[in-house]
């Protein structure tokens, strides 16, 4: 029920007394509106305040997410990096392994010491095969091969007893490229186009 002046009259109160309380009614009205504004207020701001704070957790979640995946592909590129290096590093000590071996065979079937670098330079020495051991396999059959191709740099024995290279005829023309070389089928004209290409190496 209404608290009117009606109302308050039929309870025999006074007119001045009515004022008063309707007055003093009307206050405690406004003031529980007041309060009551105030709580939805706050309990908007906070409901606001929530959400935020939901957001950034979103974003503090998104952000880990995304640091993890960052660290991940960092981590995969120095893992690649380093299988590379150490690849390199095998492929590099295989290489020396092939080279020293081949070395030995040339050494071996009498090829003159200072022709040896200059043969090995134009070699297939990545295209050896080491067995188990360090051995390049099929050495026989290899040295039986470089003693062909490489004949004019195979140490002869002279009359004398001294033991000399015997150097390659040249043409004097222009030494042909390894790719050109590598093309000759017919094993003397190879063997001098390579005397004539390593000639022409250790004088330029």
């Amino acid at each position: 029920m209404a608290l009117t002046r009606k109302f308050l009259s039929a309870l025999g109160i006074e007119a001045e007394k009515i004022d008063e309380i309707i007055n003093a009614h009307a206050e405690t009205v406004d003031a529980l509106k007041e309060e009551r504004d105030k709580f939805r207020s706050n309990a908007e701001a906070y409901e606001a305040e929530q959400k935020k704070v939901a957001d950034l957790e979103k974003q503090v979640e998104a952000l880990k997410d995304s640091s993890k995946e960052s660290y991940k592909v960092k981590y995969e590129a120095l893992k690649e990096e380093f299988s590379d290096y150490k690849k390199g590093i095998e492929n590099e000590k295989t290489k020396a392994t092939k080279t020293d071996a081949f070395k030995a065979l040339l050494k071996e079937i009498g090829v003159s010491d200072k022709r040896i670098d200059a043969v090995t330079k134009v070699s297939d020495i990545d295209g050896l095969k080491l067995d188990k051991d360090g051995n390049i396999e099929g050495a026989e059959d290899l040295k039986a091969n470089l003693t062909t191709e490489w004949a004019d740099f195979i140490v002869k024995e002279q009359s004398k007893g001294a033991n000399t290279a015997t150097p390659p005829a040249t043409t004097g023309g222009k030494a042909r490229s390894k790719e050109e070389i590598m093309q000759i089928k017919d094993t003397q004209e190879r063997q001098k186009a390579w005397g004539d290409y390593i000639v022409a190496q250790q004088k330029g």
